[in-house]
C-alpha cells in the first residue's frame, strides 16, 4: 500500500460517498427527469455510475495483472453504454444505492491495497487515446466521468 493510493482511494470514497447521499436524497418524481448530458432519466444515469464505473475498474486490474487491454473503440462504449440504459430503465433507487455501497467498498479496498509500481502501470487503451495508467484509470474513467454524471443528474433535478 502506498500513501498515493491511499489518497486516491480516500477521493474515491469521499466522491462516492457524495454520489450515494445524492441518490439517496433523490426525490422519486426526479428518478425519471431526464438528464441533459445523457438523455437517460436520472435513475439509469445512477445506475450507470453505480454499475458501470465498478466494470471500468476491471481495466485497471488488467493493467495490474499485466494483461492486455480489450480494444475498446468510443463506438463500442456507446453501444454498451446504450443496451444498459435500455435494459435498466426500470431501475430502482433501492437497487442504485445496494450497487453504489457495496461496489464503492470493493472499489476502495482495491485502490488502497496498490502500491505506486500498480499505480504506475500502462497499458494501451484505443478510447483513451493510448497508454494509460492505473491511476488515470481511476482519476479519468472513474472519479472524473463519475463527477460529469454527477453534475448532469443534478442540472436534470436542479439540485
Amino acid at each position: 500500500m502506498s500513501t498515493r493510493a491511499e489518497n486516491l482511494a480516500k477521493r474515491f470514497t469521499d466522491f462516492n460517498n457524495q454520489f450515494t447521499a445524492f441518490v439517496e436524497s433523490c426525490p422519486e418524481k426526479d428518478w425519471t427527469r431526464v438528464c441533459p448530458g445523457e438523455n437517460w432519466p436520472v435513475g439509469v444515469v445512477a445506475r450507470h455510475v453505480a454499475a458501470g464505473h465498478y466494470r471500468v475498474l476491471g481495466l485497471a486490474k488488467m493493467i495490474v495483472e499485466g494483461k492486455q487491454l480489450p480494444e475498446l473503440s468510443h463506438a463500442a462504449i456507446d453501444e454498451a453504454n446504450a443496451e444498459h440504459a435500455e435494459k435498466h430503465a426500470g431501475c430502482t433507487k433501492d437497487e442504485v444505492l445496494e450497487l453504489l455501497r457495496k461496489n464503492g467498498i470493493a472499489i476502495s479496498d482495491y485502490i488502497a491495497g496498490l502500491d505506486d509500481t500498480d499505480l504506475d502501470r500502462t497499458g494501451h487503451l484505443a478510447a483513451a487515446g493510448g497508454a494509460i495508467s492505473t491511476q488515470q484509470i481511476v482519476e479519468n474513467l472513474v472519479i472524473q466521468s463519475a463527477g460529469e454524471h454527477l453534475a448532469s443528474l443534478k442540472a436534470a433535478t436542479g439540485r
